[in-house]
């Protein structure tokens, strides 16, 4: 889908069509399903001989809107909106995958994303191999005849590592396979994968589109054909998102490059601060010269993300330590909030990951995950900076 006017605009102007109440913003269809003007017409649109809106585990008017507005930013040509970003990821591995196939995946990805490879999928006879971050040449190596799709984060939760999405992109199209990328840590508003070789985007919804930690959602987007494979599986399985949720993401979409501007301005400073702290063995930010692809994440993102990863020196109990004594920042496991959120990833979001299976991504003891949220950038770094000298 091509974006007429600039980011900006088309996140604040794509709307679904006015009712003839020519209401400003748009208006919330809670409604399980639509009606039919005849026999004919729902005979018609049932065989899908016309467009429309027949049940909202289908398609509603909100999530059309919300779909709309990410296929415009992503540059996609066809989207399908779920439940939650786990949803996403499920469903378009579900609709992609047949008995016997193959899946190439980096190393470094979300904890529950690990739990598919490993303990869901294997039960449909689905198998996948791990590649590392830092070795893109060894990919070739793992593609198997059966291998139908490479899947990767950039960048990755919770260690903000990034990847190299067009060399990524040429390696899925020497061998004929797909790429799929999950984008939510940059949104599409600081990196389209689909411009460097990406055939499906997935987002979780949660996290910085909706910004304020209120509603669960997820979106796929991509090509035509390849969504309308995700879309028929969905339409039967149900993971749909509800038009309530898709109404509060679409509204939120309007200030998206506003507060993803702020965050990232806010992140730098912090990871600025916290690479010159005594207390702090390593930092990770993708804009930050010290990480190893700060070229690459400056070629492929407008600017950082939101995300801190740093080590606090003296392992799990100073960790603990540095949780007990936050005061003004959240512990929760969400991200991309307008409130600032820590998270220890080894006894959260990667916690049913084994010692080995966290070491070999990068998540120590001692790894904490910021969010770096919009209060004002004084005082989310005093905060850091008495839990880090109690």
């Amino acid at each position: 889908m091509i974006m007429k006017n600039k980011f900006e605009t088309e996140a604040i102007r794509t709307q679904t069509e006015r009712s003839q109440f020519l209401e400003h913003s748009t208006p919330m269809y809670v409604t399980s399903s639509f009606v039919f003007e005849d026999a004919e017409d729902m005979r018609a649109s049932f065989s899908e001989e016309k467009e429309r809106n027949i049940y909202s585990r289908y398609s509603n008017p909100n999530t059309n809107e919300f779909i709309e507005k990410v296929c415009k930013m992503e540059g996609a040509e066809a989207g399908f909106a779920f439940a939650s970003g786990m949803a996403a990821v499920f469903s378009t591995f579900a609709s992609l995958l047949d008995s016997g196939d193959h899946v190439v995946s980096a190393r470094n990805i979300f904890g529950s994303t690990h739990s598919l490879f490993m303990n869901f999928l294997p039960k449909w006879n689905i198998t996948s191999d791990y590649f590392e971050i830092d070795d893109l040449e060894g990919i070739d190596k793992l593609i198997k005849p059966t291998t139908k799709f490479i899947y990767a984060e950039s960048p990755t939760n919770p260690g903000v590592d990034v990847l190299d999405l067009e060399e990524l992109g040429k390696i899925a199209k020497k061998h004929n396979i797909l790429l799929i990328i999950d984008n939510c840590f940059a949104t599409p508003y600081l990196q389209q994968p689909i411009k460097f070789g990406a055939d499906l985007v997935i987002h979780s919804g949660t996290k910085l589109m909706d910004g304020q930690g209120r509603v669960l959602a997820g979106i796929t987007v991509g090509s035509a054909e390849l969504i309308d494979k995700v879309y028929r599986f969905s339409r039967i399985t149900g993971p749909a998102l509800s038009p309530f949720n898709a109404w509060v993401i679409s509204k939120s979409l309007e200030t998206l490059a506003v507060r993803v501007d702020r965050h990232c301005e806010n992140a730098l400073k912090l990871a600025e601060f916290l690479e010159n702290h005594p207390k702090v063995n390593w930092v990770k930010y993708p804009f930050l010269k010290s990480h190893p692809m700060y070229e690459v994440a400056k070629k492929q993102m407008k600017a950082g993300g939101s995300i801190v990863a740093f080590e606090v020196k003296g392992g799990l109990e100073a960790g603990r330590n540095f949780f007990d004594a936050i005061k003004l920042l959240s512990l929760s496991a969400n991200l991309g909030d307008a409130r600032s959120i820590v998270t220890h990833p080894a006894s959260t979001t990667h916690s049913k990951l084994t010692t080995e299976e966290r070491e070999a991504v990068n998540i120590t003891d001692g790894t904490v995950r910021v969010s770096v949220g919009l209060e004002h950038i004084d005082d989310i770094i005093a905060d850091i900076k008495q839990a880090l000298e109690p």
